[in-house]
């Protein structure tokens, strides 16, 4: 069935459409949500406002062992948009706070013809991303993010601002299960412009949080036809990368990345433009972690301009 959908927030409202959501939840059964979304626009403008479609939302809930979440979601000629500040759209995307998961959390998401767009300040667009803030993966947990896209931009434009695309996002959360990102991105161009924004496609981004000796954390990205571009202070584009800062990795990470035509772009001062690579910034590797980033990189072109900029393609950069 295709369904024409419309989905706003405007003002201190929330809009929710084709979604699922709990909160202080416990969840041992099986809960699916399958969504189609065609010629769609999904926005979120004002103050501290979220727009969520084809989406999971989970808040200090827990998935128990016997515990299955799976969101399938399938959009076309799709626009999710964050405008303002403090605003959150999420498409095709699973978000946790506070969660804790034993079993299993699946995102399978399939987008063509879209633009993932958060403007302003302090505002976060999410298209098939899971995204974890807090909370735990347990020895028994196994999250996935499986994420198809074709023709898509990805763009973060202002101040502290996040555009998510096909990505993996953790802040301060443990892993001692299994967590993976398979992101197929074709034709796309991930862009941060402005200060302090990030922009991720095809990813893992870790801040905090620590990676156990049974935790094994795996990002495989395909990407053609791309551009990966970090303009103005302090902004972050990451595609087809594993990213951490200020973690702590006594397991197993392995980035396994494939990149043709492909343009990875900082321009200005201090900006990181990162592809197919893994960037450890601060934390420790314990004597049991293992990293590992297989990258082939082909007619590709990594440049960095300005001040303290930094491009890395298919490298392994630890500070």
């Amino acid at each position: 069935m295709k369904k024409r959908l419309l989905a706003s927030a405007l003002g201190l409202a929330v809009a929710m459409s084709i979604s699922t959501g709990w909160a202080a939840s416990k969840i041992d059964g099986k809960v699916t949500n399958d969504s189609k979304v065609e010629q769609a626009a999904n926005i979120a403008i004002g103050e501290n406002n979220k727009a969520s479609m084809g989406s999971v939302d989970i808040k200090n809930s827990t998935v128990g062992k016997t515990g299955v979440v799976t969101n399938k979601s399938e959009v076309k000629q799709a626009a999710n948009i964050a405008i303002g500040k403090g605003n959150e759209a999420n498409m095709g995307s699973v978000s946790m706070k506070n969660a804790k998961v034993d079993g299993k959390l699946t995102n399978d998401s399939k987008v063509e013809q879209a633009a993932n767009i958060a403007i302003g300040e302090n505002n976060k667009a999410n298209m098939g991303s899971v995204n974890m803030e807090g909370g735990s993966i347990g020895k028994t947990g196994v999250v996935t993010n499986k994420s198809d896209v074709k023709q898509a931009a990805n763009i973060a434009i202002g101040k502290g601002n996040e555009a998510n695309m096909g990505s993996i996002n953790m802040k301060n959360a443990k892993v001692d299960g299994k967590l993976t990102n398979d992101s197929t991105v074709k034709q796309a161009a991930n862009i941060a412009i402005g200060e302090n924004n990030k922009a991720n496609m095809g990813s893992v981004n870790m801040e905090g949080g620590s990676i156990g000796k049974t935790g094994v954390v795996t990002n495989k990205s395909t990407v053609e036809q791309a551009a990966n571009i970090a303009i103005g202070k302090g902004n972050t584009a990451n595609m087809g990368s594993i990213n951490m800062q200020d973690a702590k990795v006594d397991g197993k990470v392995t980035n396994t990345s494939t990149v043709k035509q492909a343009a990875n772009i900082a321009i200005g001062e201090n900006n990181t433009a990162s592809m197919g690579s893994v960037d450890i910034k601060g934390g420790t590797v314990g004597k049991t972690g293992v990293i590992t980033n297989t990258s082939d990189v082909k007619q590709a072109a990594n440049i960095a301009i300005g001040k303290g900029n930094e491009a890395s393609m298919g490298s392994i950069q630890v500070q």
